[in-house]
């Protein structure tokens, strides 16, 4: 009597592909950010107190987001910086000073403003340069070395300035007669989809932001110096064994946060024509957060850039929906604190299952 092979069910197959896609899934480092920022929208739906219930509107959706997107440049380059297993505190100082030496090379050594751009990056990659330098020679934390460059940076802020702009931290441009601002305005500094319901439009640092994030996951999952700045978090000794490069990626991660905390700087000033030296500081730990909140781990080698964006936007949400629900601002701290906390408890979760499945 001749046999026959029976095919498995189907259902069965499709029952252990869901379940492999969903463990997939719960692997993820930005699972917890993706979570967190479903919540916090939802939460601020239904407390949303504003007069013409503004949360679910364009007004609402332009106000969080120019401020995630402020927060997302700079999230997304500091995550890179943290899954390559650094830390850079002078990007809050960095973007404030940035803004300070395009404005007084603009309205005081009358440079055209594109030029006066160019120059405030190449300074911002200069930092970024040393700041890598540094580390990787010395083997100092990195936390120790950029803390030093954010006081030094903070120092020329403030006496620098009031020395040069006569006794004054703020820097306005008088005048209309300043060459090429307009078009860097058009390119930095500008509004976009402008309408009847939103007047002012959209600010072009949103696009940037979108922008950045795109860049930086094409890089982190799709080339060879994605897997450098995972190996360099990782292990780095391990890293350099196998001829991954780990100084060299190291000291690109710092030009790259230092050079994003220069278009935050740019941007600033091409919005407002203006910089004060009280700009920016504090934010650091802003980007620190939202880099933690979307699932980079504080000691290298693990992490997720569109985690890092949705932490941005989820900080963005907090700061603008406190306002909309009509809470006291005072206790926008403590809702990020809680945030924060609640963010590394689920990441910790993420991390541990993703670790116990590559055994």
């Amino acid at each position: 009597m001749s046999t026959t092979e029976v095919a498995p069910p189907r259902g069965g197959d499709e029952r252990l592909a869901a379940t492999s896609w969903l463990t997939r899934t719960l692997r993820r480092p930005a699972l917890g950010a993706l979570v967190g920022a479903v919540a916090i929208f939802v939460l601020f739906t239904f407390t949303d107190s504003s007069a013409q219930h503004l949360w679910l509107t364009q007004t609402g959706f332009q106000s969080w987001a120019q401020q995630a997107a402020f927060f997302g440049i700079m999230a997304v380059p500091v995550g890179l910086l943290m899954i390559g297993g650094e830390f850079d505190l002078s990007t809050g100082g960095m973007t404030g000073f940035t803004a300070i030496i395009a404005a007084l090379l603009v309205g005081q050594a009358h440079l055209n403003a594109w030029l006066a751009i160019v120059i405030t990056f190449a300074f911002a990659a200069g930092v970024g340069l040393l700041n890598g330098y540094v580390v990787v020679k010395s083997k100092l934390p990195s936390f120790i070395v950029t803390l030093a460059t954010y006081f030094v940076v903070r120092g020329l802020s403030i006496g620098g300035v009031l020395l040069l702009n006569h006794g004054s931290t703020a820097i306005g441009l008088t005048g209309t007669s300043h060459p090429g601002l307009s078009s860097a305005k058009a390119v930095f500094g500008s509004s976009f989809a402008k309408s009847a319901s939103l007047p002012n439009g959209y600010q072009t640092a949103i696009l940037w932001f979108i922008a950045i994030t795109v860049v930086a996951v094409w890089l982190l999952s799709r080339t060879r110096y994605g897997n450098w700045i995972f190996a360099a978090g990782g292990d780095a000794e391990a890293a350099r064994n196998v001829g991954v490069p780990v100084r060299r990626t190291k000291i690109s991660l710092f030009v790259l946060t230092s050079m994003a905390a220069a278009l935050v700087g740019v941007i600033t000033f091409t919005q407002t024509s203006s910089a004060v030296s009280e700009q920016g500081v504090g934010n650091e730990f802003y980007y620190i957060i939202a880099a933690v909140v979307g699932g980079c781990l504080l000691t290298g080698g693990y992490g997720s850039i569109v985690g890092a964006a949705l932490g941005a936007c989820i900080l963005g949400m907090a700061f603008q929906g406190v306002i909309y629900s009509g809470w006291d601002s005072s206790w926008d701290f403590t809702f990020v604190g809680v945030i924060l906390f609640l963010a590394v408890g689920v990441n910790t979760i993420i991390y541990r299952q993703a670790m116990r499945a590559r055994r």
